[in-house]
């Protein structure tokens, strides 16, 4: 229930606060550094985000605090397009790192389940990583090896181009799904103990990734396609075989995945973007002007806390409570739903579910328990495979030809 301005009534947010003091949101995607890249170089001094930094992202300390955030994947993402990613993806984890360490009071180093929990328990935001798109690896399972020992603990296997042993939602087929090589990737990511995380991947390859996976996969940043007809978000048969997997599917908030309104939009003010020389993800100054314009030409169809809760309430009908999540992609998209406009807005979301009759445990589960628990679970599978196989050393002109 709301109020006549659209706003969560006060019990509702003073309750969902309250939980998410026990339970904070366990978020499965920020580009905060690449943001920090694209804006400033990594000169954290200039995007110190221990004062407010409204003006320029979706994320600073404050934010995160007001927000109920205690842990975050933050996402070392770099484009697909990158000449040299694994290099590019390696500055992004240096990034992390050096927020990590400047921040030390508020933000706390995560590798495992664990230390997720010894976060909670500091009252610091856990900090994982997630290396968003199968292309930072080059085709090379030591890379990938080399990424989970420097801490990465998910992969996305594509960004919005197809690798080539793996089709995006968001490019032309090309292997059909997983390629051999493919499979090889999940199994050794399961041997890892790394997520396989299936956002942004095309439905073909997250059921040859569910056939392959023994292990819990994830979508970092995805919502329900019955609910928004875009190929970025997941089917209701993918939904369907998460309880048999024991994955988690974390809602996004980026409106053109949730609100079908701005599907149509959206391509209309990328297509503005390219016209003007620009990739249509830029989020610089230049590229936010020239979005301003167009919004001001064409008013931009707008998303709310509700629209966002209706991705969930049918993720719940389908999948179950159990393999639900959070991954907002703040910093990761130049425009953001009403009420949930950066790291801040998580209560009113988690206060529309209050009102919707969702119950405390059933969202103590959302924000906090599942992704913990998948986690754990892809540990309790590496050691087990461990156990029993070595490293992969396959390469991919050896399974593809």
């Amino acid at each position: 229930m709301t109020g006549k301005t659209g706003e969560p009534k006060m019990s509702s947010l003073t309750e969902a606060r309250e939980l998410l003091r026990e339970f904070p949101v366990a978020d499965g995607h920020n580009d905060l550094p690449w943001a920090l890249r694209e804006q400033v170089r990594y000169d954290l001094d200039a995007r110190d985000i221990a004062t407010d930094q409204s003006a320029h992202l979706h994320t600073d300390l404050a934010r995160l605090r007001a927000g109920g955030v205690g842990a975050q994947f933050w996402s070392v993402y770099v484009p697909s397009d990158q000449p040299d990613p694994t290099p590019a993806t390696l500055e992004q984890i240096d990034c992390v790192r050096q927020l990590i360490d400047r921040y030390p009071g508020e933000l706390r180093a995560a590798l495992t389940a664990a230390d997720m929990e010894t976060a909670r328990a500091e009252g610091r935001v856990a900090s994982l990583m997630g290396a968003e798109g199968g292309h930072s690896i080059s085709d090379s399972l030591a890379t990938l090896r080399g990424l989970y020992a420097v801490g990465v603990r998910y992969m996305t296997l594509t960004h919005n181009d197809n690798v080539s042993w793996a089709d995006s939602a968001t490019d032309e087929p090309g292997v059909g799904g997983l390629s051999a090589f493919g499979r090889e990737v999940v199994r050794e990511m399961n041997r890892l103990g790394m997520l396989v995380d299936l956002s942004h991947v095309a439905a073909t390859t997250m059921r040859d990734a569910l056939d392959a996976s023994v292990s819990p996969l994830i979508f970092s940043h995805s919502s329900a396609r019955a609910v928004c007809d875009h190929p970025r978000n997941i089917p209701d048969d993918v939904l369907e075989r998460l309880p048999a997997n024991g994955g988690v599917a974390m809602v996004t908030f980026v409106p053109k995945f949730v609100l079908q309104a701005a599907v149509d939009w959206t391509a209309a003010a990328d297509e503005n973007l390219r016209a003007h020389g620009l990739h249509h993800l830029d989020t610089t100054p230049t590229a936010m002007k020239l979005h301003r314009a167009f919004e001001e030409r064409n008013p931009r169809p707008v998303a709310t806390v509700a629209t966002v809760a209706d991705h969930l309430d049918h993720m719940r009908e389908v999948a179950g409570i159990d393999h639900l999540g959070i991954g907002g992609d703040y910093d990761g998209t130049a425009f953001t739903p009403d009420g949930l406009d950066d790291v801040s807005g998580y209560p009113n979301l988690i206060a529309e579910l209050l009102d919707r009759g969702w119950s405390r445990p059933d969202l103590a589960k959302l924000t906090w328990q599942n992704t913990v628990r998948v986690l754990g679970a892809a540990e309790d599978v590496a050691r087990d495979l461990q156990s029993r196989t070595g490293p992969s050393n396959a390469t991919r002109e050896q399974l593809d030809g």
